[in-house]
């Protein structure tokens, strides 16, 4: 019992901490790319408490609820977007030799469902919200969700065929280096599919301030506001780890993978959040049309692709 608990607080704990790292990270690798100066001043060097300041001005924010808002599915959409991310991380290992809260024997699509759900927090602020653009918002991300959630499980399968078992922990304990060049393309299709369902860009029109105001969260402030953008920095560590665990060996690095296995697991994750906050940077938002273009006409076949290509080789080393 002593044990659970334990394992239980060091997940809740990272669960506070990284989603506020990669935050800070999105700050400052932005301020250095973009030449934004603003986040590089509060506080003083390198602009410290940016993080802390963007904490303070939504606490002091007042919290306002639509009069023609169905309250109880407004109020419950931040906590419905973020609790299922710290759910997902119960099940994702960080490291070898019982280093996870919970091994499920079908933590694969366990993690799935349950990030499915999180999506589901951005529809419901959508539609309880009673403005039309906010409804709008809430319509394109239940788009997404269907059009991406297909490549992402088939690529996930992919995986979990490779490795023989539906277990996290027995992906990674199957996993080895020359899978990288033969699970690529699942790989891609995964983070992509995944990066669609959070909405980061190139992937945000369900929050085209252009265009719809801010999507779903457009009658939101205060903490519940401060909420939803927690549950996206949240859900950037989720799909890193999942990707990490699926695709990248997860706590298996160059040496001393049993003492050190839990520090491969966070390389690989921050690198992979560096490359969230990268394509943010760099590519444009894309339009409506185009995303379902992407979703249905590349990333289905190839994930499919992928899924064949692992079931002939299985069934020829087998």
């Amino acid at each position: 019992m002593l044990e659970i608990i334990g394992k239980l607080v060091l997940v809740a704990a990272a669960f506070a901490l990284l989603p506020l790292l990669v935050g800070q990270a999105e700050h400052k690798v932005m301020a250095h790319m973009q030449g934004r100066l603003g986040p590089m001043y509060a506080g003083g060097f390198h602009g410290w408490a940016q993080l802390v300041a963007d904490g303070v001005k939504f606490a002091q924010k007042e919290d306002v609820v639509p009069r023609d808002a169905d309250r109880w599915v407004f109020k419950l959409a931040p906590g419905v977007a973020l609790v299922p991310y710290l759910l997902v991380l119960t099940v994702v290992p960080i490291g070898p030799g019982g280093q996870v809260a919970l091994d499920l024997g079908a933590g694969v699509f366990f993690a799935l469902a349950v990030m499915g759900v999180g999506v589901i927090g951005a529809i419901m602020a959508g539609w309880a919200s009673a403005n039309k653009y906010a409804l709008l918002g809430g319509i394109r991300v239940a788009a997404q969700l269907m059009s991406y959630e297909l490549p992402m499980v088939f690529a996930a399968s992919s995986a979990a065929m490779a490795a023989g078992t539906l277990s996290l922990q027995g992906i990674v304990g199957e996993w080895r280096w020359w899978w990288l060049p033969w699970q690529a393309v699942g790989a891609v299709v995964f983070f992509v599919a995944g990066l669609a369902e959070l909405r980061r860009p190139p992937f945000d029109m369900p929050v085209a301030d252009s265009e719809i105001i801010f999507g779903p969260y457009t009658e939101y402030g205060g903490l519940r506001f401060a909420l939803f953008i927690l549950a996206e920095y949240a859900g950037i560590v989720v799909l890193c780890a999942l990707t990490t665990v699926l695709f990248l060996g997860g706590w298996k690095g160059p040496f001393l993978n049993t003492e050190l296995g839990w520090l491969w697991t966070l390389i690989k994750v921050a690198v992979l959040a560096f490359c969230v906050i990268w394509l943010r940077v760099s590519y444009p938002r894309m339009r409506e049309d185009q995303l379902q273009k992407l979703a249905w006409t590349w990333l289905v076949p190839l994930s499919l692709a992928q899924l064949a290509l692992t079931g002939v080789l299985k069934v020829a080393f087998a």
